[in-house]
């Protein structure tokens, strides 16, 4: 296990100590500890998703046609703004 050691502002470490009143954790090292572990876990919810909508649109298909003619028949069907 790795030790750290970093300055806070005060208002970040009064933050910290009410989270962790609040919360119940042991002690600054544990409330820190859970945020990077939820932030980890989002993180990997986020690519997720990402894989989840490449996944659709290669499902989707492919078009032969250029994709630029795409774009300007997407655009022609757009009302004026």
């Amino acid at each position: 296990m790795t030790d750290l050691s970093f300055s806070l502002p005060d208002m970040l470490q009064n933050r910290i100590e009410q989270r962790i009143a609040e919360a119940g954790y042991a002690d600054a090292g544990d409330y820190l500890r859970d945020l990077i572990r939820r932030d980890l876990a989002e993180a990997e919810e986020d690519a997720a998703w990402v894989r989840a909508r490449l996944a659709e649109g290669e499902a989707s298909g492919y078009l032969d046609a250029d994709p630029r003619e795409v774009l300007g028949e997407i655009m022609a069907k757009l009302p004026d703004a």
